[in-house]
């Protein structure tokens, strides 16, 4: 897909999503949340920015880390998700963050402006990560750090079959490289190719819980990346698309609900210079 249209194709596919998204995703992203956290280490007054903020959820926890003498830059190409984070920054009392809405491969930001670059799952959904990549290590200070979560090996992610069964009835190609990024070395190699140093990469399994097939469906069709896809289906396809998607994760099912298997992937490099 072309790059400019897959960027299209992102935009309002998480504005259709952004509603839904907290209350799809939120108690499931935790884990590399957290992960992402401790390996940046942010410290009172740093000057922190922050690629494809979505809705919010990481974004108050650093204005929180960095603290009311430290500043927060928050970025996303979607307007609906700005416009959610937005008003979660507000119900949370925080008032160091700024938004902007912003390809992740073309930051309207300074060069050496930011003490850290934070990026939390949202590099798969980006048509050229190696350029958002050297975007976040751009407007670091020599000394700084970025931090980059995203999904890991599709083996390993049970719910994983949401693509093609969106893909088999309406040709959107929406994520066509969603765990490429997550296999083997991908992101440590294309952080080391674009400059940064000391690369650390951890591989952690979480497992995904839905208390019943409605929650999972919700989760999985209209407040994730397939979203858009998923608003040209009639109530017959959507009916067909769900069913094939709850067999597909049969082998997770308990009780009435589903405990799906994942992985996440969470890297962190240095500019050295």
């Amino acid at each position: 897909m072309d790059p400019r249209l897959q960027l299209r194709v992102q935009r309002y596919g998480w504005d259709r999503a952004a509603e839904l998204y907290d209350r799809a995703w939120s108690r499931q992203l935790e884990p590399a949340q957290a992960l992402l956290l401790e390996l940046a280490e942010l410290r009172e007054g740093e000057e922190v920015v922050e690629t494809a903020c979505g809705s919010g959820l990481v974004t108050v926890r650093i204005a929180h880390a960095v603290g009311p003498s430290g500043r927060v830059v928050a970025t996303d190409l979607s307007e609906g998700m700005l416009n959610e984070a937005g008003r979660l920054v507000e119900r949370n009392g925080v008032e160091n963050v700024s938004f902007f809405r912003e390809d992740a491969g073309r930051l309207d930001l300074p060069d050496e402006a930011f003490d850290a670059s934070i990026c939390c799952l949202g590099l798969m959904y980006v048509p050229e990560p190696k350029k958002a990549l050297s975007e976040m290590r751009r407007v670091l200070r020599p000394g700084g750090r970025a931090v980059s979560a995203v999904w890991g090996e599709r083996s390993r992610c049970g719910w994983a079959e949401i693509f093609p069964i969106v893909d088999s009835r309406v040709e959107s190609e929406v994520c066509p490289l969603f765990f490429q990024l997550g296999a083997a070395d991908t992101l440590r190699r294309e952080m080391e190719e674009v400059g940064f140093s000391d690369v650390d990469t951890r591989r952690i399994t979480t497992t995904l819980e839905y208390a019943s097939p409605e929650e999972a469906v919700v989760a999985a069709f209209a407040g994730g990346p397939v979203a858009m896809a998923y608003s040209r289906f009639d109530d017959q396809v959507r009916s067909e698309a769900h069913q094939e998607y709850l067999e597909s994760i049969a082998d997770y099912r308990d009780g009435d609900g589903y405990r799906i298997p994942g992985e996440f992937v969470v890297t962190r490099g240095e500019r050295t210079g």
